[in-house]
């Protein structure tokens, strides 16, 4: 029997191995078992060559664990291990390299332990104590036993382990009990093992007998050997694709596509991505991608792998050129992850170029769980925004689809304005934004729809690749403001009658939460006499900051609406005539009043030409002041008198209710009030 001391001038490398690596102690499983199958595979490669002359035999690898003993046992059939591969391979070149990784690596709390190979010594994470017992495949080879616990002692002997394979024993320690349950082996081997290309042996099958559940005696197999991914694409059916995806992801409904890659040159990438049903939240739909390593799993935080809007996929990707023992930041600037992201990127646009054209009645259909991704993309890939404006669809509030070529040569002649550039018009809410889409659809223009998550940030970026366009909602101004032409109306109000009317409508605007500004616009006698707008630039300021989460200037600020009178429509012309009717005499008064002190500031400001501030007599600011003052509440007076004629006209708060109500700002209370009144005003 040899006794020796591991190499390593750390007094006792266990316990920081133990500390540093503890929160990913679940990874030794991975890691045993990812040895077995590298030495299982090795011996399947010596016997093709003609190396290995022997029987194979069973290669199946089984995982036991005893209760009792407090033991978990990994064992295999594989190549084996000589006195001196187990003296170099565990006692130099392993502890060794523990070592100097603790050493590279100790800043970095979150270093996972199976991403940097350390491989068979990750089970002193779980283990007071650790046993080998393996026996080389070479002719004459003496069993080996090898046993430390967890002291950088060792003792290495010969073992009376009588057949070719290694099995490694952990005697597990207080704080990893949970690993001799069952249930939790299961869980660890189905998130690691499941697709490993060597049969994994856990238990055996169960069924229910007697009402009982009692061992067939057969092996219960954990893994598939040969997964979807590695099979030739020729060979796999529809059918094996959604059925996969059913084992991938068992609660997900069908996916609407796939992709299977199979890339061997310049680098070695197999995987199948499905593209998910998704419509809105963006988070949930992250961390589905599965990561493997020649089948085995690495992780599903493919962040920097991957492109991130490709986060949004589903499936499995498997490539032994991705680097997985170095940090992520590295990793995202590795020339192989470079490339690797670059082709699926590549790939993912010639699918879904190559059903759109070969299926575009099933691609519209589609669209609606695409969309977001797709937007995603252009957004965040200049690579995939320059393809996908080939196969990017724009639906307008008739449901028809149009890529954004189709959709400008639609909308070229009747949408361009007088400046020569072109409008797209929008609408995010179809039911609540009717009337606006109505009103552009009289005048002959189409309406998209808009009213997907990332449609602000879409349209914003869109704006800065579409030559001369820009984007307006509907309901952002009046329809002949949005798209202006050269001719224009004469309006049948004149500036001192519109002057007057807007303290009459601002009686009965709401002031909770919002503020309105009452303009005038000049329109036919056909269209609304009061229609409410918001500010384009305002409301996308504030959506895309709602949507960062993040407070900013235009989130606190109050939302701002205009009150866009019709000066040409009867009723507004009604309103006016009342008011001059009730008021005419003494708005002319007031204003008679109001022009002589207007000529009486003049004439002072005039006299304060050229000179200085304190060059100004005393009495003549006073005299300013005292006129300035009297204007004041010559207009505050003017503006109550007519805010109080206002409140008794049931026909203004009619009006604003119908614009607020095509709004969907009339709610509540103020619903009821406008119904009932309705009803009087029938009578």
């Amino acid at each position: 029997m040899q006794k020796g001391k591991i190499n390593v001038t750390t007094e006792n490398i266990f316990p920081i191995i133990k500390k540093f690596l503890y929160s990913d102690h679940e990874i030794f499983l991975r890691e045993l078992i990812s040895n077995a199958v590298d030495a299982t595979q090795k011996l399947r490669t010596l016997a093709s060559v003609g190396e290995f002359k022997g029987e194979m035999g069973d290669l199946t690898i089984r995982v036991e664990v005893d209760k009792k003993k407090k033991t978990l046992k990994v064992s295999d059939a594989g190549l084996g291990m000589t006195t001196e591969e187990v003296d170099k391979y565990i006692n130099q070149i392993a502890f060794s390299s523990a070592e100097d990784f603790l050493e590279k690596y100790k800043k970095e709390s979150n270093a996972i332990i199976g991403h940097f190979g350390l491989g068979f010594y990750s089970s002193f994470m779980v283990s007071d104590k650790v046993e080998i017992k393996t026996r080389s495949w070479q002719e004459d080879a003496k069993g080996v036993a090898w046993s430390c616990d967890g002291s950088p002692e060792f003792t290495l002997d010969e073992s009376d382990k009588d057949s070719r394979g290694t099995e490694i024993t952990l005697f597990l320690d207080s704080d990893s009990k949970e690993f001799l349950e069952e249930q939790k082996i299961n869980e660890l081997l189905d998130k690691y093992c499941k697709f490993l290309p060597v049969e994994i042996a856990f238990g055996k099958e169960k069924e229910w007998k007697d009402g009982k559940e009692k061992d067939t005696g057969k092996d219960h197999i954990v893994n598939d050997t040969k997964p979807l991914w590695t099979l030739p694409p020729a060979e796999v059916k529809d059918e094996d694709y959604n059925e996969f995806y059913r084992k991938l992801y068992p609660i997900s409904e069908e996916p609407l596509f796939n992709i299977h890659l199979n890339v061997d040159y310049p680098f070695t990438l197999t995987g199948i991505l499905y593209f998910p049903r998704i419509k809105n939240n963006i988070e949930i739909q992250k961390n589905k991608i599965q990561l493997y390593s020649n089948q085995v799993f690495v992780t599903d935080s493919v962040e920097g792998i991957v492109p991130e809007f490709l986060t949004l996929l589903h499936g499995v990707l498997d490539s032994p050129d991705i680097p997985l023992n170095v940090s992520r930041s590295y990793l995202q600037s590795d020339s192989n992850v470079k490339k690797i992201s670059s082709h699926i990127t590549k790939k993912v646009a010639d699918r879904l170029e190559e059903i759109f054209k070969n299926d575009r009645e099933q691609y519209e259909k589609k669209w609606d769980h695409l969309k977001l991704f797709i937007e995603y993309g252009m957004l965040s890939e200049e690579k995939f925004h320059d393809r996908a404006e080939k196969f990017a669809l724009l639906k307008n509030v008739e449901g028809k689809y149009f890529t954004f070529e189709e959709y400008e040569k639609l909308i070229k002649e009747s949408q361009t304005d007088r400046n020569k550039t072109l409008v797209y018009l929008y609408a995010t809410d179809r039911a609540g934004q009717y009337s606006y889409i109505e009103a552009a659809k009289a005048k002959g223009y189409d309406v998209l729809v808009m009213d997907g998550q990332l449609d602000t940030h879409f349209l914003n970026h869109m704006e800065t690749k579409l030559k001369d366009s820009r984007f307006a909602r509907v309901d952002s101004d009046i329809i002949d403001k949005l798209i202006e032409k050269e001719d224009s109306r004469q309006s049948n109000l004149t500036p001192e009658q519109q002057a007057d009317l807007t303290p009459v409508f601002q009686a009965h605007l709401p002031e909770k939460e919002m503020s309105y500004y009452v303009s005038y616009e000049s329109l036919s006698e056909s269209d609304h006499p009061v229609m409410i707008t918001q500010s384009e630039f305002m409301r996308r300021m504030k959506d895309m900051q709602e949507m960062s989460g993040q407070a900013s200037f235009y989130g606190n600020m109050p939302d701002s609406y205009n009150l866009v009178v019709n000066s040409n429509h009867p009723l507004v012309g009604k309103i006016v005539e009342q008011t001059d009717k009730k008021l005419g005499k003494k708005l002319e008064d007031l204003r008679a009043e109001k022009k002589g002190l207007s000529e009486e500031q003049q004439l002072l400001e005039k006299a304060k030409e050229g000179k200085k501030e304190e060059e100004v007599p005393q009495s003549e600011k006073d005299q300013m002041e005292t006129v300035n003052k009297k204007l004041a509440e010559l207009e505050d007076k003017r503006v109550e008198m007519l805010k109080n004629h206002g409140k008794s006209q049931k026909l203004v708060k009619q009006l604003i209710d119908l614009a607020l109500l095509a709004n969907n700002q009339l709610k509540g209370e103020d619903l009821a009030a406008f119904v009932k009144r309705s009803v009087e005003l029938i009578k």
